[in-house]
């Protein structure tokens, strides 16, 4: 059964966010808020939270997961980005908008796309997602939490624990959520390629469009 936590969505009580960290800490897998929607969200590292997600999400290896960020520094440390692309991510984030980047060493094999080495990366502007991820000082490897047959993610934490209470050890709620995906950009060949038209303006990008 999944745990509820209430989390007040401008100040986040510090001992409900620990408990979260601890859960992740103990290869947890929880539900969580963001500018875009609810994530599914897991430590980095954590081999049985990967495949608990890909298991609700019925996703295959070609899946790209994403690694929430909580600055523009950690987010550095685990992908590779040439002059032009690194003005053009520092420019839109925090935000809603996800970026698929050649990774470096420091992210897990079974985390990459298994033929292009990529991995999505972003940071959310999002007081709670932000507080999760400073406390846990690392990503969370997350995947938007949209199940099988439904078109549009869900955005209620109650709903979610209703639907995933099995599945799932935490469900966070602070009450705030964004109900529309990321919009995706491919910049793993150093052009702006938009795979998903979500909740960020792609026309940003246009001038790095191939």
């Amino acid at each position: 059964m999944a745990r509820y936590f209430d989390v007040h969505p401008v100040n986040p009580q510090a001992r409900t966010i620990g408990k979260v960290v601890d859960l992740l800490r103990g290869d947890g897998l929880i539900a969580y808020p963001t500018d875009s929607c609810f994530a599914l969200g897991a430590q980095l590292g954590n081999r049985d939270g990967l495949d608990r997600i890909r298991s609700i999400r019925h996703l295959d290896d070609s899946h790209h997961f994403t690694l929430v960020c909580a600055d523009f520094a950690q987010l550095g440390q685990f992908v590779h980005l040439d002059n032009n692309v690194f003005r053009a991510v520092k420019a839109a984030t925090p935000g809603q908008y996800t970026f698929i980047l050649p990774a470096t060493k420091e992210v897990p094999r079974r985390m990459l796309h298994p033929k292009k080495r990529t991995v999505g990366v972003r940071i959310p502007e999002h007081t709670t997602a932000l507080a999760l991820v400073h406390a846990l000082g690392e990503p969370l490897v997350s995947s938007t939490l949209l199940l099988p047959g439904q078109e549009a993610p869900m955005t209620q934490g109650w709903e979610i624990k209703d639907t995933l209470d099995h599945v799932l050890d935490a469900v966070v709620d602070s009450g705030e959520c964004g109900e529309t995906p990321t919009t995706v950009v491919d910049f793993s060949d150093g052009t702006a390629v938009i795979t998903r038209v979500g909740a960020g303006d792609p026309e940003r990008f246009a001038s790095l469009a191939a």
